[in-house]
């Protein structure tokens, strides 16, 4: 069995109250023994993973640092991991920090453009051509949060490493990528899983793993949000995409099945709930299956549990 078995949770403007309940549901209902708490803010960041302790959940937590420029990325970091010690010395060995994610693309000038989202369209464009200054760029960059994380945290130390990343993983202590499986891939998927558990001599963990629920969605796996024109007023989905929430359940369950057998360390289904991706009755305006959260959530704010909740569950609760 999975040592970490786990969900992400995005840390928006809900209330403690509703941030609780989402918390006992993943505890007590989903069967995860830890969560992944990922958030812009600080307080309300580190507010969610004392929750989430209280309910008896592991934590790992993860600053988002999206676009900000170098100087404030280190110092909410400093922030986060400051706070994260607090809660290690009084959770020990519950509390695990993740110095950022993707930071070739969320992170400025590792490669050219003003945001995030240009940026990774530059890298699936180019990513050969820019493989050297990547590599040289995000090695700078993780050698400082390191240092800066460290100086504050004295509990474990991982990162959260998009697919085409080259990190050095003697800077930390548990190696952790995020692994999606598309069409691209599939064929040396199982492989590179291998690979991660076998070269690095230190415990592995995906970071993030999902897919959208319609027909087709787990060959697009990190694109399913690709099928939305974010342009119209409001959003919609391009083309005919029918909905198939088993499509995401298969999913979700043939990768968690796969990480026992390999010896992973643990995973983080990706993730809960996308409030921003509604569920709506409007096939063209149901953004919720472009999404990858577990509950659908309406404009009302009525959550909804789909078909790969109850397939996670029995996974993590078997």
């Amino acid at each position: 069995m999975l040592s970490v078995r786990g969900i992400s949770y995005l840390v928006g403007g809900s209330s403690i109250d509703a941030v609780r309940r989402d918390l006992e549901t993943i505890a007590r209902d989903l069967h995860c023994n830890t969560v992944q708490v990922i958030g812009g803010e600080v307080e309300p960041l580190v507010e969610a993973a004392r929750t989430a302790l209280d309910v008896g959940l592991a934590v790992y937590l993860r600053p988002d640092v999206t676009d900000l420029p170098r100087h404030e990325l280190l110092e909410r970091l400093d922030a986060v991991a400051a706070a994260a010690e607090t809660l290690r010395l009084e959770h020990p060995d519950r509390v695990t920090l993740l110095v950022g994610s993707e930071f070739s693309h969320v992170a400025p000038g590792i490669v050219p453009g003003p945001r995030s989202f240009l940026r990774l369209w530059l890298i699936l464009r180019f990513r050969r051509l820019l493989r050297r200054r990547i590599d040289r760029r995000l090695h700078e960059l993780l050698t400082r949060a390191v240092a800066v994380a460290r100086r504050r945290f004295q509990g474990p130390l991982t990162y959260s490493a998009a697919g085409w990343e080259n990190v050095d993983w003697s800077l930390f202590d548990l190696v952790g990528v995020s692994l999606y499986r598309g069409a691209r891939n599939q064929a040396t998927y199982t492989e590179r899983l291998r690979g991660l558990v076998r070269d690095h001599g230190k415990p592995v963990v995906i970071t993030e793993f999902g897919c959208g629920s319609f027909t087709g969605a787990d060959l697009r796996g990190a694109g399913s949000f690709q099928i939305v024109s974010w342009f119209a007023e409001p959003p919609r989905i391009r083309g005919d995409h029918p909905r198939d929430e088993s499509v995401q359940a298969r999913y979700l369950g043939e990768l968690v099945e796969l990480y026992d057998a390999e010896g992973v360390h643990g995973c983080f289904v990706f993730t809960f709930a996308m409030p921003d991706f509604p569920r709506r009755d409007d096939p063209s305006l149901d953004l919720d299956k472009a999404g990858f959260g577990v509950m659908a959530v309406t404009d009302d704010g009525v959550y909804q549990r789909k078909e790969a909740f109850g397939e996670v569950a029995r996974r993590y609760g078997g």
